[in-house]
Formats: structure tokens, C-alpha cells, sequence
């Protein structure tokens, strides 16, 4: 894609933007920029929510119709703006610790609906904006300056959150695998459902320089080497369990035996791709019937 199919995207008066040198948010800003590209959508049936956050500060680039909220509530306006207009085609650009803290409670529930949005969720291990604090994604034994001594917390996996509470549409992937993060990007957008789209991304700043892994370069080659899709990762487990049928788990299952049998290893890969009945059809459908009623009732 050229420049310029980018440029008509953005709102280029506001850059040059304020993420860090080495930062993976324009990474997956390029990605999101491209599937809504790629996918000819109309930019005004389009709104793209944030909260607060590093990655919350995409949507004062984009030329959408755009929300930067309050930190945690991007879920919960996006699911206002579906509701209200469901011709839109609405977006979430969020962080591990805005979506995945504060914001948790609208995150489970917004996957237990079914809501008709797609979260894009950067994370990256760790609170960037606010001064480098850990966050429910941050490893255990990871340093931020919230814990000098090592992380003592066990970390939520997004992911599996969002399959055990109902996603239709779930994949994982790393701002190395570009190629197959603006894919996701795509088929989130057009499924009928909740969608996430959990990018790993790196934060030379913080958690890289915290955790003595490296400037951004070596922080990327690291995705490259240790990102692992689940059917390689099966393939593997298999190798190493013969006498174990995992032919018989679920793709949650399977995730977690993945972390306890391949730490080292970042999962990735498209995990739900289901189609279900979800809520905005479901509250139109009340809405004809409360319309049906009132005008029976003016009969």
C-alpha cells in the first residue's frame, strides 16, 4: 500500500505523533489502517473508540469518527454507539491495562454478549503512558516500577478470557507478524460478534529496559524466534506427550498446557472463528416488538 493510502486515512495535522522511538503502536495502527483500507469501508460509517493509554492515543490520528474516553470505558461507549447506530462499523483501540483492568468488567461482559465490536487490544505487558507500572498482562517475575523486585501476580491471558466469556472471534499475534495482524484485523471488522485481536507489542522504554531484553530491533527478533502458532505448538506438545490425546482439548485447554509446556514461547494464531447470534440483533428484534406493541396499542 502506498503512503497516500495511508495519508487519506489519517489525520496527518496531528503528527508527527507522541509514541516513543521503537514503540509497536504505529505498527498496529498501520495494520488497522490497512484492513479498514483493504476492506472498502465508508470512513463516516466508521467510530473508533479509546480509553486512556499509549495505545488509547491512536484515535486522535485517524480521520473516523472517533472517542478517546475515560481510562477503562472505551468498551462501554463503543457498546453505546453499536446500540444507537448499528449500521457502524465500531472499532476499540485499547491497552492490556485498559482493558484488561479498570476496563475488565466491560471486556468479560462485552464477550459474553456477543457485542457487535472489535477491541484491538496493544499489549504490551506493562503501563507505558503512566510511568511503567505492571499490569494484569505483565509476566510473573517481569520488573516495572511497581515491582522493583520482580512481578509476585500471575497474568491474565486475554485470549483465553475472552473465549471463556463467549467471543465469536478471537486470534492472537505479534507486530512482527505483520501480514498476519492486519489479516485478524480483517476478519474481526467483518464478523457479526465480539471480536479481540491481542497484539504483543514491544515497549523498549519500560518494559524492555526494565527487563534487560533489549532495544526495539532485539525486542521484535524475539516475537520472530519465540512466536509459535497453536498447531505448531500442538505438533510440539505431542512430540513431547505421546501418551497424552489432545486431540480431545479445547482450544482453552490447549492454551493453557501450551504455557505450562512451552513458556518460552509467545502462542499465536487465530483461536475462535465462530458465528453466533449476538446481542445488537437480538435488541433489534425486541425493539420491532416493542414498536409492534405500542402501535397495536394506539389501534
Amino acid at each position: 500500500m502506498s503512503v497516500e493510502k495511508y495519508l487519506k486515512h489519517m489525520r496527518i495535522d496531528r503528527l508527527p505523533h507522541v509514541w516513543c522511538p521503537g514503540c509497536g503502536n504505529g505498527t498496529i495502527l498501520k495494520a488497522t489502517v490497512g484492513a479498514i483500507d483493504e476492506l472498502e469501508l465508508d470512513p463516516s460509517k466508521i467510530a473508533v473508540v479509546s480509553g486512556i493509554g499509549c495505545s488509547s492515543r491512536a484515535t486522535g490520528y485517524l480521520n473516523y469518527n472517533t472517542m478517546h474516553t475515560l481510562h477503562g470505558r472505551a468498551i462501554a461507549f463503543a457498546t453505546g454507539i453499536k446500540l444507537s447506530r448499528p449500521d457502524m462499523t465500531v472499532i476499540v483501540m485499547t491497552g492490556d491495562g485498559d482493558a484488561g483492568a479498570i476496563g475488565g468488567n466491560h471486556f468479560i461482559h462485552a464477550a459474553r454478549r456477543n457485542m457487535d465490536i472489535s477491541v484491538i487490544c496493544f499489549n504490551n505487558n506493562i503501563y507505558g503512558m503512566t510511568g511503567g507500572q505492571y499490569s494484569p498482562t505483565t509476566p510473573e517475575h517481569s520488573y516495572a516500577t511497581t515491582s522493583p523486585y520482580g512481578n509476585i501476580e500471575e497474568p491474565f491471558d486475554l485470549s483465553r478470557l475472552a473465549i471463556t466469556s463467549g467471543a465469536t472471534y478471537v486470534a492472537r499475534t505479534t507486530t512482527y507478524h505483520f501480514v498476519a495482524l492486519q489479516n485478524y484485523i480483517k476478519k474481526a471488522i467483518t464478523n457479526k460478534g465480539f471480536s479481540l485481536v491481542e497484539t504483543i507489542t514491544q515497549c523498549p522504554t519500560y518494559y524492555g529496559r526494565y527487563n534487560k531484553i533489549g532495544t526495539a530491533p532485539e525486542m521484535i527478533n524475539y516475537f520472530k524466534d519465540n512466536g509459535m502458532t497453536l498447531a505448531k505448538a500442538l505438533s510440539t506438545m505431542k512430540e513431547m506427550d505421546p501418551d497424552v490425546n489432545y486431540d480431545g482439548f479445547n482450544v482453552n485447554a490447549l492454551l493453557e498446557k501450551a504455557v505450562e509446556k512451552l513458556p518460552e514461547k509467545l502462542i499465536i494464531g487465530e483461536f475462535v472463528n465462530k458465528s453466533k447470534r449476538g446481542y445488537v440483533e437480538k435488541y433489534e428484534e425486541i425493539l420491532d416488538k416493542a414498536k409492534e406493541k405500542l402501535a397495536s396499542s394506539k389501534a
